[in-house]
């Protein structure tokens, strides 16, 4: 069998699993937020935080919930690493320095997962399962809960109730994250991945030392790592390591994970709005971009021609021939279209033109299928916008779903739209303006600017992966890296939800026969032509400068 064959096998078995689960899950998730029960654990937890479940939310007060949970949890993981070296289960690693644990504490409660250390040499059992762990289910249960309070918007008329955050927010780990994660976790554990709670073990000697390699709860981190689009790993190698991901199948198994809430969620979204119809046009979206993506990718990394790309079947450096090209691929269009961040292959080997792919997968703003939440609330904007650009076509006030999109609404939709973009380009203008943050960058030349490039594209989308050439522990990176995940994160979630409650607040306005049918794929096709024309425009100068220059002269 040819390796190309073998990627596209491995791509149509990896649809023919999403949708098999895309209705009962999505199903599922939509009676989990649409449901007046709580079960007995629920109810123990909102006594616990003194929070009343049933009491509606406008807006502000949702938006006030997630900043204030998310405030606490960084301060909590923050501590938790400064205090370290005096916490049992630490392994003998020392507390962290001061700026890398706010990265990090930042980088986890944004679901980002950003990582400058290395996991197997800095952080204890304690940081990593109290801490990291907690948060890749806390983070994610954030993200749809915002996103289910947008649809309500849409759902809602007239009373501006988005639900209530804390119940949301529980109803998210408890009845979703939770039993998938350990479904998943068994299978991990199946396949070879690790867990236990070991210490640190010699396992060989060569000259002038040895090797060492620690235990940990791998199999459990590693599923909700996947399933709430988180990627930070346990180890600096990611899913590229055999503890991690030791089979084929496993690691077709975590691109699964990472793909099936976000691409689910359609269908959460069409069943809570009242039609499916509506769903379906939002995932055919997603998936035409993903299904593009991916096609582009095992072309560029396939396509190179030369005696070692020839010898080896495609661009393999930098790929794990557990894998190979075609399976490296799928993985890094995957990761970098949703919010994920993990990684089996080193995207600063892929091919220029590959490296871009990646770059654009995340500036696209993570909506193909994007992370847990955040990709749909993000396509939901991008919807918004493609409504705005036919009204504004054939004279008419735009309409999604029974709402006008007015002057209000469209301000909030680009306010979205602009934040990112602004904080990627400026906080690279000033890396590479500045003398010291030059200093960390491996390559030169196009190749390096696409290294700073690539990290703040990565923190302010909230994705986390890294060009791997970049030495971003410094103080400059920890902090600016930081403040682009603070603000790449919570700014767009505050337009999201004031735009929730001005939907929520509106009567729904009758159908028409010069209303746009938003659920067909006309449609579809305006809204992916929308999205790469405004991700075009906004960064085809820089993706010039760094990938394309790189492309273009290999």
């Amino acid at each position: 069998m040819s390796l190309v064959l073998a990627g596209i096998l491995q791509l149509l078995a990896l649809i023919a699993a999403l949708a098999l689960v895309h209705r009962p899950l999505g199903d599922h998730m939509a009676r989990v937020y649409s449901s007046d029960r709580h079960l007995r654990v629920e109810k123990w937890i909102y006594k616990g935080i003194g929070a009343d479940p049933d009491t509606g939310m406008r807006w502000p007060a949702y938006l006030r919930g997630v900043l204030a949970f998310s405030a606490a949890g960084v301060l909590f993981l923050y501590l938790l690493q400064r205090l370290q070296g005096v916490l049992p289960g630490s392994l003998g690693f020392s507390s962290i320095d001061p700026d890398q644990a706010f990265n990090t504490a930042v980088s986890f409660v944004t679901n980002t997962n950003w990582q400058s250390y290395y996991g197997e040499q800095a952080m204890g059992h304690v940081v990593q399962t109290a801490g990291l762990a907690v948060q890749n289910f806390v983070s994610a249960a954030v993200g749809i809960a915002v996103a289910v309070a947008l649809v309500r918007g849409f759902a809602r008329s007239r009373d501006g109730d988005l639900g209530n955050f804390w119940a949301d927010l529980v109803r998210g780990v408890v009845r979703i994250l939770v039993p998938l994660s350990v479904v998943a976790a068994i299978v991990l554990v199946a396949c070879g991945v690790i867990q236990n709670f070991s210490g640190i073990h010699e396992v060989g000697q060569f000259a002038g030392g040895s090797q060492q390699w620690n235990g940990g709860a791998v199999a459990s981190q590693e599923a909700i790592k996947e399933l709430g689009t988180n990627g930070g790993g346990y180890f600096n190698a990611n899913s590229a390591h055999p503890f991690e991901n030791p089979t084929p199948f496993s690691n077709l198994f975590e691109i699964f994970l990472l793909l099936v809430v976000p691409f689910s969620l359609t269908r959460t979204f069409g069943r809570m709005v009242g039609s499916l119809k509506q769903g379906y046009a939002i995932l055919a979206t997603m998936a035409t971009i993903w299904v593009g993506f991916v096609a582009l990718m095992m072309w560029t990394e396939f396509a190179h021609h030369g005696p070692a790309f020839d010898l080896a079947g495609g661009a393999l450096e930098g790929k794990e021939t557990r894998f190979g090209v075609g399976a490296s691929s799928i993985f890094a269009v995957s990761t970098t279209l949703t919010s994920t961040g993990a990684v089996d292959s080193f995207h600063s080997s892929f091919t220029g033109l590959g490296g871009g792919i990646t770059l654009l997968g995340m500036q696209l703003g993570e909506i193909a299928p994007g992370g847990t939440g955040s990709g749909l609330y993000g396509m939901l904007i991008m919807a918004i916008i493609a409504v705005f650009i036919a009204g504004l076509m054939v004279g008419r006030t735009p309409e999604y779903l029974g709402k006008k999109i007015g002057t209000r609404e469209i301000k909030f939709a680009a306010l979205y739209i602009l934040v990112t973009p602004a904080l990627v380009l400026v906080l690279t203008a000033a890396a590479m303006a500045l003398p010291t943050p030059g200093n960390s960058m491996t390559n030169t030349g196009a190749h390096g600017f696409s290294e700073i490039l690539y990290a703040y594209t990565s923190a302010a989308n909230n994705n986390g992966s890294a060009f791997a050439g970049l030495n971003a522990d410094t103080q400059w990176f920890n902090t600016t890296l930081g403040l682009a995940m603070l603000l790449g994160r919570f700014l767009p979630m505050v337009f999201v939800l004031a735009l929730a409650g001005s939907l929520a607040g509106q009567r729904p306005v009758p159908a028409t026969a010069g209303t746009l049918r938003t659920d067909k794929p006309l449609f579809t096709g305006l809204l992916v032509g929308a999205i790469l024309v405004l991700t075009g425009l906004t960064y085809f100068p820089a993706l010039a400068l760094g990938p394309l220059a790189e492309g273009l002269a290999s």
